[in-house]
C-alpha cells in the first residue's frame, strides 16, 4: 500500500513517513498478512471471532494477535511452512479450500540489497526452500538475484535473514483467479 492509500487513521499517525514505520510494516505493507487460505478480508474479519486458536495452533509461531485482535502473519519472527494447522483448527468459515493457492504474497527484492551494491551476499538463496530466488553469475561482478514469481510461494524465510532488510512482501493478483484478487 503506498502512502497515498493509507488508512486514515495510519495518515494521522505519521505512517507516510518512512522513518515512523516499524521493520515490519516497511517489509510486510500496511495491512497486515492474514494466514495461508483465508478468506478476502472482508469475510475474514467479518467471520473470525478473534479466538486464538489459530495463533496458539502455528507450529513456527509466525502467526500473531494483530491490530483489532485478529491473527495475522510476522515474517519476522519465523517464516510459514503451510502446515495449515490454523486453518484445521478454526471453527469459523473463514479460510478457503487448502487444495487452493495459499495466498498471493510474492517477495521483491529491492534496490538496497548488497549484490545489487557490488558485495556478495545470498542469504535469501540460501533460506529460500521453493528456490525462487537463483543468483545470476557475471563475468567480473557480483552474482545478482533474480526472483521467480511463480517458485515463490510467499512462505517469507527470505525477509528476516536479509541483512539490510532489502526483501519485500508484495501483493501478486496476477497469479490468482481467487476471490481473493480485486475485480478489474
Amino acid at each position: 500500500m503506498t502512502a497515498n492509500m493509507l488508512p486514515r487513521r495510519q495518515f494521522l499517525r505519521g505512517k507516510f513517513l518512512a522513518a515512523l514505520q516499524s521493520e515490519k510494516e516497511k517489509k510486510q505493507g500496511f495491512n497486515g498478512i492474514r494466514p495461508p487460505w483465508a478468506a478476502a478480508e472482508t469475510l475474514f474479519t467479518a467471520d473470525c471471532t478473534r479466538c486464538g486458536d489459530c495463533v496458539r495452533a502455528c507450529e513456527t509461531q509466525v502467526l500473531i494477535v494483530g491490530a483489532g485482535g485478529f491473527p495475522e502473519i510476522d515474517f519476522s519472527r519465523a517464516e510459514c511452512n503451510f502446515c495449515g494447522r490454523c486453518a484445521a483448527v478454526c471453527r469459523q468459515p473463514v479460510f478457503r479450500p487448502s487444495d487452493e493457492p495459499a495466498w498471493t504474497h510474492k517477495i521483491e527484492i529491492l534496490p538496497s540489497c548488497l549484490a545489487l551494491r557490488g558485495v556478495e551476499c545470498r542469504s535469501c538463496e540460501d533460506n529460500c526452500e521453493s528456490r525462487a530466488i537463483r543468483f545470476k553469475r557475471e563475468i567480473g561482478g557480483i552474482a545478482k538475484p533474480q526472483v521467480n514469481l511463480q517458485h515463490c510461494n510467499g512462505c517469507g524465510a527470505c525477509l528476516s535473514v536479509c541483512p539490510v532488510s532489502a526483501v519485500k512482501i508484495i501483493e501478486d493478483f496476477s497469479t490468482l483467479d481467487s476471490p481473493t484478487a480485486p475485480k478489474g
